[in-house]
């Protein structure tokens, strides 16, 4: 847990380091990955196996967002982000733009604190 904790947070702070050279697409590789290191920890902290991020987004979804545990826009987020992923690396002639990326870094942030916090009360009980 604490490994994948660790790579949640550095992996924000390359994406900060990547934005400030303007590579726009790389920062939404890794800003996306921050989101999966965060979600993997919370998943393993409740014994969840997931082997494929597919499959680590739809067990994030059925566990924690459609009980209401985490709101629809963390969801929403994580899910948007999946999907820049895969455009990104995956189609020809797709790009990022610096506005997107930039608006993110902060919401990501936030995003990552609360999960973080979330794993932290449960580690107590």
């Amino acid at each position: 847990i604490n490994y994948r904790i660790e790579r949640a947070y550095e992996t924000l702070e390359e994406a900060k380091i990547l934005a400030a050279h303007e590579h726009w697409d790389t920062v939404a590789n890794r800003l996306y990955y921050s989101c999966f290191y965060i979600v993997s920890a919370l998943l393993y902290k409740y014994h969840i196996v997931a082997r494929t991020h597919s499959t680590t987004k739809s067990e994030f979804h059925k566990y924690f967002i459609k009980t209401q545990t985490f709101n629809n826009s963390l969801g929403k987020l994580y899910s948007d982000l999946f999907d820049k992923r895969q455009e990104g690396d995956y189609q020809d002639f797709y790009s990022f733009d610096k506005e997107i990326n930039i608006s993110i870094i902060f919401v990501i942030k936030k995003y990552l604190w609360k999960v973080f916090y979330y794993i932290l009360i449960l580690r107590k009980t």
